[in-house]
């Protein structure tokens, strides 16, 4: 039996993951999946404010090929997209795993934003979060997993009830673990029509602040913030507007879109992902799988991967004491 604490995306998937491997599995959640970090994602593929990098490209690249699997589904809300990424700072390259990709391209002049330096486009998937997250959800349900609202005090109470705990519960893991690296990084983000944007766009770098712009599911997801220690959730009107003025730079009919909705979310960011199996008395057995600050998407097949191996792999394979997975770093990995 394991118990997944948290119904975010890398919760999720880790259940997913753990029942496909043919484990019992229920997830204990705080937060209704609706009301999780995850909810506000951007969620296009592409990692952001997680480390080491050699770990982050392989778990994104593991990412991509379950994503690609289930793109075009209207199920899931996955769709492939041209994803235009600028380069502002002197000597900035794109990273040696995104030109190891067959769709990687370095864009024209004619393409570039006032002031950018370069850039270089991918296609990448983008996820339509509300279609995607009741997908997992259904997922769940599909192998036999439950999903029970729980306000979790302790993991020895989840440890008591199994002998397996997957702690996925992102920012609660300060509580949870006493982990003073994890600390919160504020994003905003604006939720306006889609007048016809055809691919995405990141801008880390764009005068006034991180800018991007996603369209998925029928609207464009218009970003961002990058704040760290702020961990307020109230949507700041001066800044949705500053986020609208930014984006209408990369396209100006954004200026006159509809705007749908503005949200807050909080990253739960980290020095280092914390991927990472822990013994415990009675061969139980706590696996940590958090701090993926930007990337939790991105990172989410791949880090519930690890999980699966970390437990012992298929169930009845044998879990205590099981050894981490081998960083297979993929083809120019470690570059970005």
């Amino acid at each position: 039996m394991a118990i997944v604490i948290g119904a975010g995306v890398s919760g999720l998937s880790s259940a997913v993951a753990l029942l496909e491997a043919g484990h019992a599995v229920d997830v204990w959640a705080r937060e209704r999946v609706e009301r999780t970090t995850s909810a506000v994602a951007g969620a296009l593929w592409l990692p952001f404010l997680a480390a080491p990098p050699e770990l982050v490209a392989r778990w994104a690249l593991a990412s991509l090929e379950r994503f690609a699997a289930l793109a075009g589904r209207s199920d899931t809300g996955v769709e492939r997209r041209e994803v235009v990424v600028v380069l502002r700072r002197p000597g900035e390259a794109p990273p040696a795993w995104a030109e190891a990709l067959p769709s990687f391209r370095l864009v024209g002049p004619a393409e570039l934003p006032p002031g950018a330096r370069a850039a270089w486009a991918i296609e990448a998937p983008v996820i339509d979060m509300r279609r995607y997250l009741a997908w997992l959800e259904a997922r769940v349900g599909e192998l036999g997993g439950r999903i029970e609202g729980r306000d979790v005090a302790s993991l020895d109470e989840a440890l008591a009830r199994a002998e397996l705990v997957v702690n996925c519960a992102g920012l609660g893991a300060r509580e949870l673990c006493g982990d003073h690296d994890l600390h919160p990084v504020r994003g905003q983000i604006v939720r306006s029509a889609d007048p016809g944007v055809r691919g995405a766009f990141v801008d880390d770098d764009a005068p006034g602040g991180v800018t991007y712009v996603i369209p998925r599911g029928g609207e464009c997801v218009l970003g961002g913030s990058v704040e760290p220690g702020r961990s307020d959730r109230e949507v700041d009107e001066r800044e949705a507007d500053a986020i609208v003025r930014r984006a209408s730079a990369f396209d100006a009919r954004l200026a006159a879109a509809p705007r749908r909705s503005a949200a807050a979310g909080l990253r739960p960011a980290r020095s280092r992902v914390r991927l990472e199996a822990e013994p415990r008395p009675g061969g139980r057995l706590l696996v940590h799988n958090y701090g993926h600050g930007g990337s939790g998407v991105t990172l989410s097949w791949g880090c519930a991967a690890d999980v699966v191996a970390l437990a012992g792999g298929p169930a009845g394979a044998g879990r205590a004491g099981a050894p981490a997975p081998r960083p297979a770093t993929p083809r120019g990995a470690g570059a970005g």
